[in-house]
């Protein structure tokens, strides 16, 4: 008692160390850091009452998962008020939300008996990593943080014009006169997060970044350490759990497989890249490794494959990276729930045989309940599933945060409804079938209806699926997915010679039941994962989804998105699979396969210290801090522009609409919109084709932009500024280098100049 005690004293000596750290690292940022993680620490003891009943048998009752849970319950309600329109959205009424559902959760909870601790000393270890990567992010963050490049314009554009509406949907910033067209889910949470802990668009675009990176380590480590401690049971010896020190590898390993390390390009073509010599070493450049296909040889099937440590160095808030926390999390309720299936199962056939004996001795008291009563008791067993609702709802938010992933975790969770309706009625195809149709309608249901107040407005921007006509080439499959797909292999032959020992020792049913149930829940579940994950490379090869970008780049989203998951599922089945077989008596020639593979896996983690030294530099030089602050480029990058941007910052309120120049996408055009959320007439071209799919209407809002900023018609221009409902005109460095006859005269004429700095000038319409 008295050593637990001391880990105790450690664990919290650990975490107010690092607090402290951050004090001196973070400078002047490390009271806007410490206020958000107190912030998502609070949403976190919000949805501890659901953590608990989800995750109660885990050593720390889901304690990381209650802040990923936490903050989706917290933003939903707040975001459903305000799509419905019964509330605003603003910080106080957003705070307040928040603090009344914490108290329905928590009435909730208090009324329910017999509660259960956790593991005070697992959750302190787990809050030590959780702050402790979400600073090493932001520490690196502070080198080179501006939201600047790629697509941080959109991302932060988003936020901004979320951060400044009262109104959900927000304006399109590149499309004024509508809403956004885009599953914006992802930076709405980074939007409530901001509200509630009342942080500025320029402080929580990067915090949100880090957190996520945080969440893409410390989740899967949680997950994976626990069905490794399942696995290697709760025995103790000498007052200590056997399996500890091997599911804490396992979870860092599993940690790292998803959020540090890169894929087999880097280390061919960059860690070794001057042994093997392969073509296109020379440039190697940590971008190239999720640039491969198709642009090495050079073709025109040009695909993209990132991973999510590129996400975390690259910084673009974009959807893929910020549902990292929510995948992850909805993953371990899928695995809770089977857990939950197979203690069920256990405790009905104990009572079924309690109750046989029973009707034994007295056959007249028990009667045959009647086929219709039966069909509905079997029903309501399998449609009451908590477990199985929650994530339901998560899968139904996919549309609203990444909507991608709803197909690709509806699919996930199907499969995990098949295992466990063969677990529990595996003797009877029936009832296992209809076990499957109830849940897959129930998950589909669900799902539907949370996502209704988002769906209901949003125009899908698919045009269909289509068989591929090009290919990746064998040998670029193996560079990318070699490893994964190896550990995947090695642990399925592994599974069926040891499900084949057990299958002829006692036979249970067909073959596939007796599989799900005589075989380790955990391996049969990451067995699944890894499966899944097999099946989301090999899409790609057969069928893609249509777009705008079908000349050259049929594949590259399809990809992207399905790829992009498939590393975090073969990441986390990878950090078990790892321990589990090198800890197993197996083969010595397995093991040293396992190794080998191990041995790989270790030289793909040098692409984290490589991207983070790329991207931020040298993050020892002090002199070269920057903060966190995502705007402090403005005065760098755009001297001219930067004193007028930061004037609409402060003096425009709400989302009244702004003139600039229209651009290209991933171009500096469209800066003034992106930094204040404030929504132009028309910003970047193939963004807003692809969202609008009317490139005829985009053509002619850019020929009335010209016209209003080059007419010599007063009328004219006058006109054109009233269809749009304009507020303010911006003339600024862009704006001059798109237009060498710029009217200026006419323009201010149009209103006040209510800012002028050298060549810039900002011109207030009136109302």
């Amino acid at each position: 008692m008295l050593a637990m005690h001391r880990k105790k004293i450690c664990y919290a000596g650990i975490l107010a160390a690092l607090i402290l750290a951050s004090v001196v690292l973070l400078r002047r940022d490390a009271w806007v850091f410490l206020k958000w993680y107190f912030f998502i620490t609070l949403l976190g003891i919000l949805a501890a009452p659901v953590a608990d009943r989800v995750f109660g048998g885990f050593d720390d009752h889901g304690w990381l998962f209650s802040k990923v849970i936490g903050l989706l319950f917290g933003g939903y309600f707040v975001w459903l008020m305000a799509v419905i329109g019964l509330v605003q959205f603003t910080n106080r009424r957003a705070l307040v939300e928040t603090l009344i559902l914490a108290g329905i959760l928590w009435t909730a909870a208090l009324r329910k008996q017999g509660k259960t601790f956790p593991d005070w000393n697992t959750v302190l270890l787990d809050e030590i990593l959780f702050f402790g990567f979400f600073l090493m992010w932001t520490w690196f963050v502070c080198f080179n943080p501006q939201a600047k490049g790629t697509e941080k314009y959109m991302d932060y554009g988003f936020l901004a014009a979320m951060m400044r509406s009262s109104a959900l949907p927000a304006k399109d910033i590149w499309y004024g006169l509508k809403n956004i067209n885009y599953y914006y889910g992802g930076q709405y949470y980074a939007a409530y997060l901001a509200k509630i802990s009342y942080t500025d668009a320029s402080d929580a675009y990067n915090l949100m970044r880090t957190m996520i990176s945080s969440f893409g380590f410390v989740l899967p480590f949680s997950l994976v350490r626990q069905m490794l401690l399942s696995h290697y049971g709760r025995k103790t010896f000498a007052g200590r759990r056997l399996g500890t020190g091997r599911s804490f590898l396992g979870g860092i390993l599993a940690g790292t497989a998803v959020s540090l390390a890169g894929n087999m390009h880097y280390v061919l073509y960059g860690l070794f890249g001057k042994v093997f010599r392969l073509s296109g070493y020379e440039d190697y450049w940590f971008p190239a490794s999720t640039r491969y296909i198709g642009h090495n040889p050079q073709t025109n099937d040009q695909c993209i494959h990132e991973f999510p440590c590129y996400s975390f160095v690259l910084g673009d808030l974009h959807a893929h990276m910020v549902n990292i926390m929510f995948v992850v999390t909805l993953v371990a309720i899928l695995y809770s729930w089977a857990v939950r299936v197979r203690e069920q199962r256990q405790e009905r056939l104990r009572r079924e045989a309690l109750e046989e004996k029973e009707q034994l001795k007295r056959p007249k008291k028990y009667v045959k309940d009647p086929l219709p009563r039966r069909i509905l008791r079997f029903a309501w067993k399998n449609i009451w599933e908590p477990r199985l609702l929650l994530a339901a709802f998560f899968v139904g938010l996919f549309k609203w945060t990444n909507y991608w992933d709803f197909v690709i975790y509806f699919t996930v969770t199907f499969f995990c409804i098949i295992l466990v309706a063969f677990y529990r009625y595996g003797e009877s195809p029936l009832q296992a079938a209809g076990c499957i149709i109830l849940h897959a309608l129930e998950v589909f249901g669900f799902a539907t209806a949370a996502a209704l107040p988002f769906t209901l407005t949003f125009e899908t921007m698919v045009s269909g699926v289509a068989l591929c006509t090009s290919h990746t080439a064998f040998y670029q499959l193996v560079v990318l997915w070699g490893l994964p797909v190896a550990v995947l292999v090695v642990f399925t032959v592994y599974l069926i010679g040891s499900f084949g020992k057990r299958y002829r020792k006692r036979r249970d049913g067909n073959r596939f039941t007796a599989f799900c149930r005589k075989m380790e829940l955990s391996d049969v579940f990451i067995w699944m994962l890894g499966f899944c994950g097999f099946g989301l490379i090999l899409i790609p090869e057969l069928v893609y989804v249509r777009d705008i970008y079908e000349n050259g780049y049929a594949r590259s989203n399809t990809m992207f998105k399905l790829t992009y998951q498939a590393f975090i599922l073969f990441g986390m089945m990878m950090g078990y699979v790892f321990v589990r077989l090198i800890s197993e008596n197996v083969r010595k020639w397995v093991r040293g396969i396992v190794i080998a593979l191990l041995g790989l896996f270790l030289l793909t983690c040098g692409y984290f210290p490589y991207s983070v030294s790329c991207w931020f530099g040298n993050v020892f030089q002090t002199d070269r801090f920057q903060g966190i602050d995502a705007t402090m480029f403005l005065e760098s990058t755009y001297p001219e522009d930067a004193a007028a941007i930061r004037w609409l910052n402060l003096n425009a309120d709400g989302q009244p609409m702004i003139l600039e120049a229209y651009g290209d996408s991933y171009s500096d055009d469209c800066r003034v919109s992106a930094m204040t959320g404030l929504p132009t007439v028309e910003g970047w071209y193939v963004h807003e084709w692809l969202w609008r799919s009317n490139p005829e209407d985009l053509t002619a809002k850019r020929q009335e932009i010209d016209t209003i900023y080059t007419s010599q018609d007063a009328q004219e221009v006058e006109t054109l500024v009233r269809k749009y409902g304009i507020r303010y005109i911006f003339v600024g460095s862009r704006e001059r280098a798109h237009y060498s006859n710029i009217n200026d005269s006419l323009l201010e004429s149009l209103g006040s100049v209510v800012f002028r700095q050298g060549n810039t000038y900002i011109v207030e319409i009136g109302q």
